[in-house]
C-alpha cells in the first residue's frame, strides 16, 4: 500500500515538474528572443564586444584573400610582370599578357576557389571552424611559394589553382563565423565587414604595386607575393585564442561547451538583461525545430523543402553581385588611360578608386541601421542601372572625344561608390543570415560557388568586350550590363524578403510556413511563435526524460 502511495505521489510530482518545466522552457525561449530584439546597437556593441573582436581577427583572412586576388588582376598591366611574362607584343611598346592567358589564369583561380568552397562545406562541419581555419592558413603558407618562384604563366596558373583552395575556405568560413557569433542587431555590421575586408585587401595591393611601380626586374612582382607570408601568423594566433562557434557546438550536442563559448564572447554589464541559460535554450530549440523540418544537413538537402527557397535567395544575391555591372568597374582606369592618362597616374587612380569604395562601405554601416536589406539592394541595383545606361550612351561618342572617356571613368568610380554603399556589403549579410543554422555553412558555400561560377563568364567576356583587338565595345558595353542589371533587379523586387531584425528562429518559422516575400515582418513572425513554443515544450520533456534516465 505504501509502495502504491509512493508511486502515485511520484507520478503527481513528475506531472507538476513537467508542467512547470514546459512553462519554463517556453518562457526561456521567448525571453531570449525578446531580449535579443530589445538590445540596442550600442548596448550590443558593448555587451558583445569580445565576439566582435574575435570575428574581426578571423576576418583578416578575407583581407589576405582580397590582397591576393587583387594582385592577380593588377599584375597583367604591371610593367615588371608583363615584360617578364608577356606572350604578345604591345602595340605601344614592350610585351603584354594576352586576353587568352588572362582568362585562363583568372578562371583557373576560380576553379581552385570552388573546389576549396565545396571541401570546406564538409571539413568545417566535421572538425569545427577553428581547426579548419588553422589548417587552411598552414596550407596557404606553402602555396605562396608557387607564384613567388614562378618562371612562366603556366606556373602562375598552377599557383592560382592551389591558392584558390584556401581562398575558398576563407570566403565562407569568415562570414559564417561572424553570423554565428553576433546577435540579431549586430549581424549586418559584422557580416558586411567581410566586404570591407575585400576592399582593404584590394587597396593594400594597389598601393603596394604603385609603390613598386618603378622597380624593374623580378623583385617588382616578387615582393608583393612575399608580403603574403606576413598574414598567416597573426591570423593563426587569433584563431587559436578564439572560441569555437556556439552554434556549431549546439549542433554537435556540446551544450555546456556552447555556454562556455558564449561566456567568452560576452561582457556582462549593469542594466543589460541577458540570461545565458535562456540564450542557449533558444539556440537548442532553434536547432531542434530545424531538425524536425529538415531532412538532413548535406548539400542535397539545401534543395529540399523550404531550404530550396533559402538556397535560391542566397545564391541569387551572390550571382547578382557578379553580374550587376561589377566587371565594368574594374575597367574605369583603362578608360582613363584611353583618354590619355599616364600609367603612373592610372595606378594612382586605382588607389583612389579603392579609397572611394572603402568610404562607401563605412557609410553603408550607418545607412543599414535605418534601411532594410531589401531596400538597400533594390535601391543600389536601380541606381547602377541608370549609371550603366548613361555610360552606354557616352560610348556612342566618337573615339576622338576624350571628354566622353573621362566621363565614363568618373561614372564608373561613382558606380563603385554606390555599389559599396548597397549591393556590395549587404550581399554578405543576406546570404549569411538567410540559411538555416544547420545548413548555413553549406548554403554559404553554394552561394559563393554560384558567384565564382558567374565570374567564369565575366572573366571570359570582359577582356573581349573592352579589348582593342577583340570586340572593342568600349563604353557601349554599358548597355549590355544595364540589361543584365535590370533582369536581376526584377528578381530582387519579387523574390528578396526583408530579414532585418529577425532572429534565426523567426526566419525558420517564416520560411517553413512559406510566407510571401512582401509579408516578411516581425508581426508575422510573432503570429507563428506558438509553433516554436511547442518545440520548446517537447525539448523540455525530452531533456527531463534524458535526465531521469541518466539518474537511473
Amino acid at each position: 500500500m505504501a509502495e502504491v502511495e509512493t508511486k502515485t505521489t511520484g507520478q503527481m510530482a513528475e506531472k507538476v515538474a513537467s508542467a512547470a518545466g514546459e512553462h519554463h522552457a517556453v518562457q526561456e525561449t521567448n525571453d531570449a528572443l525578446d531580449n535579443e530584439r530589445k538590445m540596442g546597437v550600442v548596448e550590443g556593441l558593448l555587451f558583445w564586444r569580445k565576439a566582435i573582436a574575435f570575428s574581426f581577427f578571423i576576418s583578416l583572412a578575407v583581407i589576405m584573400e582580397g590582397y591576393d586576388t587583387s594582385l592577380m588582376n593588377n599584375f597583367f598591366p604591371y610593367p615588371a610582370f608583363k615584360n617578364k611574362f608577356g606572350d604578345e607584343t604591345d602595340p605601344e611598346g614592350g610585351m603584354l599578357v594576352s586576353s587568352r592567358w588572362q582568362t585562363i589564369i583568372l578562371n583557373g583561380t576560380q576553379v581552385g576557389c570552388i573546389l576549396g568552397l565545396l571541401i570546406n562545406g564538409y571539413i568545417s562541419e566535421w572538425f569545427g571552424y577553428k581547426r579548419t581555419m588553422v589548417a587552411s592558413m598552414l596550407f596557404m603558407i606553402a602555396a605562396i611559394f608557387i607564384p613567388f618562384f614562378s618562371t612562366g604563366l603556366e606556373m602562375f596558373l598552377a599557383g592560382g589553382l592551389i591558392q584558390g583552395l584556401p581562398w575558398g575556405v576563407f570566403q565562407t568560413l569568415a562570414v559564417s563565423y561572424a553570423a554565428d557569433l553576433c546577435p540579431t542587431h549586430l549581424r549586418a555590421y559584422m557580416t558586411s565587414w567581410i566586404n570591407l575586408c575585400w576592399v582593404i585587401g584590394g587597396l593594400l595591393s594597389t598601393g603596394i604595386l604603385r609603390g613598386l611601380l618603378k622597380l624593374d626586374g623580378e623583385w617588382g612582382y616578387r615582393i608583393p607575393f612575399a608580403l603574403q607570408w606576413i598574414w598567416p601568423i597573426p591570423i593563426i594566433a587569433a584563431t587559436l585564442l578564439s572560441p569555437e562557434s556556439p552554434w556549431w557546438l549546439v549542433r554537435h550536442g556540446r551544450v555546456e561547451e556552447a555556454k562556455a563559448a558564449i561566456r567568452k564572447l560576452t561582457s556582462p554589464r549593469a542594466g543589460v538583461d541577458f540570461d545565458l541559460d535562456a540564450h542557449v535554450e533558444m539556440m537548442v530549440v532553434t536547432d531542434k525545430f530545424e531538425k524536425q523540418t529538415q531532412a538532413g544537413a548535406n548539400y542535397w538537402h539545401c534543395f529540399q523543402g523550404s531550404d530550396l527557397r533559402r538556397t535560391e535567395i542566397s545564391a541569387m544575391v551572390c550571382v547578382t553581385q557578379a553580374f550587376c555591372g561589377v566587371p565594368f568597374m574594374g575597367y574605369g582606369v583603362q578608360f582613363m588611360r584611353d583618354a590619355g592618362l599616364p600609367v603612373e597616374d592610372a595606378f594612382n587612380l586605382s588607389v583612389v578608386q579603392n579609397c572611394v569604395g572603402f568610404i562607401g562601405c563605412i557609410i553603408a554601416w550607418w545607412v543599414m541601421t535605418y534601411l532594410g536589406r531589401r531596400t538597400l539592394y533594390v535601391g543600389g541595383l536601380a541606381g547602377m542601372f541608370v549609371i550603366l545606361l548613361i555610360i552606354g550612351f557616352l560610348g556612342l561618342a566618337p573615339e576622338s572625344n576624350k571628354g566622353a572617356s573621362w566621363s565614363v571613368g568618373a561614372l564608373i568610380i561613382f558606380m563603385l561608390f554606390l555599389f559599396q554603399l548597397s549591393v556590395g556589403p549587404i550581399c554578405y549579410t543576406i546570404f549569411a543570415e538567410i540559411p538555416s543554422t544547420r545548413l548555413r555553412i553549406k548554403t554559404v558555400v553554394l552561394a559563393r560557388a554560384s558567384y565564382n561560377s558567374a565570374v567564369f563568364i565575366t572573366n571570359t567576356i570582359m577582356p573581349k568586350m573592352v579589348g582593342k583587338n577583340d570586340w572593342a565595345w568600349g563604353a557601349k558595353g554599358g548597355f549590355f550590363w544595364a540589361g543584365i542589371d535590370f533582369l536581376f533587379l526584377t528578381w530582387t523586387w519579387f523574390r528578396l524578403p526583408e530579414s532585418k531584425g529577425l532572429s534565426y528562429a523567426e526566419l525558420d518559422l517564416l520560411f517553413e510556413h512559406k510566407v510571401a516575400t512582401r509579408q516578411f515582418s516581425q508581426e508575422k513572425a510573432d503570429s507563428l511563435k506558438p509553433i516554436l513554443n511547442e518545440v520548446a515544450i517537447q525539448q523540455e520533456k525530452e531533456s527531463g526524460i534524458h535526465h531521469v534516465e541518466s539518474r537511473a
